[in-house]
């Protein structure tokens, strides 16, 4: 009988490798259907793709053991993980997570005896304005309550709020219909698209505000046989929630917007790097990509431009914040850990499978299509000189009307709180979990790249909310999705969590908590990548500016 299933194993990755091809690349692909159909890999299983791939079987182990979505043991037949980062906390996940335990039988970590239900926690399922929120192997389920949330062998009795909403905008949410930006495109050289581009002054929009026309013009200008335009949809950032909307809602403007990148860099190939998390997506992207190419939108002599040809493919994450970081995407797509690269080399000279690429965020690919048909001197009327056009914010926490709003940059954090209706807010963390929180008394501040720089997470904190219960979460977030690889990142956020819970016991000396202050500007100098350079921000900016609840001598006992 073992040998009859070692038998069909390797039949089975024979064909997930003549599927996916015999590189490297291929690896991760390969693992998550196993992981899908098995609930685990197999030892055997990783001997075998290790044997087909032409690498080593240890390989192959410290790229499943690297991934939070990949595992060696075997999962039940439903996969339960609930979203514990800070939106979801604050909406009621410890209630849900006591409710779920009880129907099961089990604690979080642990799968029941008849192999039907693993529970885990996740960090950020892209839901924070729908919280709390879980995924169900490839399904998500919001706005869950105790009384909502009990999983059994026949249901998951939940509610699911994933429909539609109708969304006014002057960018991104205007009118726009498919293909149009293509074809005004496809008219012009891909000098007069650089020069749109740098006249509208886009900055990239995932927070590193990076120009877009001088990351495009690099690869543009580079010599080479093969280049690349990857979409970076991998939020992972605690808050972050946009790039969801713009995918459901609006795939034309990111799609649109892949195909004009491709065409001006000299590109022929797009790839999607989607978060694991966003899987409950796939089939529709996939669909409309297939649509796109029924209209001459993809494929070959696109709309009829000879030698134009490009092509669009997705690729799935597997559950690691740090793939966000655009060289530790690369090492995911080539299959490999997703540890961040050193730089230089960049990605515009050396990137994908070696090749220069353009790694652009979901939200800045989805402006270059509104920004080719109207002009550069149209995108850069609104905002500021600085920070030019719209921009997407993902507003949750203590307000009324948490979501997508998309506004002028420039605009200040209190003009954003009235329009979503947060009365007593007396703190806003600007730029997720990696941002920086900001006190009442800084609410005239602009939210613009001269100001308080965001990649558009914005969480809301009540007069209620206890601000060392959410930096405890916030550095637990980062102690769980640190890589491991550099020194500063790996011990520095540990470092920070230990102070927080000396804190909690009121165990602490104030010598103690500036050492760890200072610690937080090494890290932010010493780390390799942007997860280390930017986790102790929280720490920094809630400390300074909360320090009189924090240090009260109630031990940040007190409060929610």
């Amino acid at each position: 009988m073992l040998v009859l299933e070692k038998n069909a194993m390797t039949e089975e990755i024979e064909q997930l490798v003549e599927k996916y091809g015999r590189s490297r690349s291929s690896l991760l692909p390969i693992l998550q259907d196993i992981q899908r159909k098995h609930k685990y890999i197999p030892d055997f299983a990783q001997q075998e793709v290790a044997r087909l791939l032409d690498i080593h079987p240890v390989e192959v182990y410290s790229v499943i053991t690297f991934y939070s979505f990949l595992s060696t043991t075997p999962k039940g037949k439903y996969i339960v993980r609930l979203c514990r980062t800070i939106a979801c906390d604050m909406q009621g996940k410890e209630s849900v997570a006591k409710a779920i335990e009880r129907e099961l039988g089990i604690k979080f970590g642990q799968t029941t005896k008849d192999n039907k239900f693993t529970l885990e926690y996740a960090n950020c399922v892209g839901m924070c304005d729908q919280g709390p929120a879980m995924i169900v192997n490839e399904r998500v389920y919001t706005k869950l309550t105790p009384e909502k949330s009990r999983p059994n062998s026949k249901r998951i009795e939940v509610r699911c709020a994933m429909e539609k909403n109708e969304r006014k905008g002057i960018v991104l949410f205007s009118e726009y219909k498919r293909g149009e930006a293509i074809k005004k495109a496809l008219e012009k050289s891909r000098e007069d698209i650089l020069f749109e581009l740098r006249e509208s002054k886009l900055k990239g929009r995932g927070g590193a505000g990076f120009p877009t026309a001088t990351k495009w013009n690099m690869v543009a200008a580079a010599k080479s046989d093969k280049k690349y335009i990857i979409c970076n949809a991998d939020e992972g950032e605690p808050g972050t929630f946009k790039d969801r909307v713009l995918l459901i809602e609006y795939p034309e403007l990111v799609f649109d917007g892949m195909v004009i990148a491709g065409y001006t860099i000299g590109a022929s190939e797009g790839i999607v790097y989607l978060r694991g998390e966003y899987e409950y997506m796939l089939k529709s992207l996939l669909d409309y990509l297939e649509a796109m190419r029924k209209d001459n939108l993809l494929g070959k002599n696109i709309l009829g431009k000879d030698g134009f040809d490009f092509d669009i493919t997705i690729r799935l994450g597997s559950g690691a914040y740090v793939c966000g970081e655009e060289t530790a995407l690369i090492e995911s797509l080539e299959g490999n850990r997703g540890e961040a690269r050193n730089r230089p080399p960049y990605p515009v000279n050396t990137g994908y499978m070696g090749k220069p690429t353009v790694v652009n965020n979901v939200e800045t690919l989805a402006s270059v299509p509104h920004i080719v048909l109207k002009g550069g001197e149209w995108f850069k009327k609104y905002g500021t000189d600085k920070s030019t056009g719209s921009k997407l914010f993902s507003v949750s926490g203590d307000c009324e009307r948490p979501g997508v709003y998309e506004l002028q940059w420039g605009t200040t954090i209190n003009e954003l709180l009235e329009i979503v209706g947060a009365r007593d807010a007396k703190a806003v963390q600007v730029g997720g979990a990696s941002g920086i929180c900001i006190p009442k008394s800084q609410f005239d501040r602009s939210l613009a790249y001269e100001d308080a720089a965001t990649g558009g997470s914005i969480m809301i904190f009540g007069e209620n909310r206890n601000m060392l219960r959410v930096l405890k979460n916030f550095m637990e977030f980062f102690v769980e999705e640190s890589c491991g690889q550099c020194t500063p990142c790996r011990i520095g956020n540990t470092k920070l969590l230990e102070g927080i819970e000396m804190i909690e016991k009121g165990e602490y000396t104030f010598g103690y908590i500036n050492q760890l202050k200072e610690l937080g500007q090494t890290m932010k100098v010493a780390s390799k990548c942007g997860l280390g350079q930017s986790s102790p921000n929280a720490f920094i900016s809630i400390l300074e500016n909360f320090k009189e609840e924090i240090f009260n001598g109630n031990g940040g006992r007190n409060g929610k």
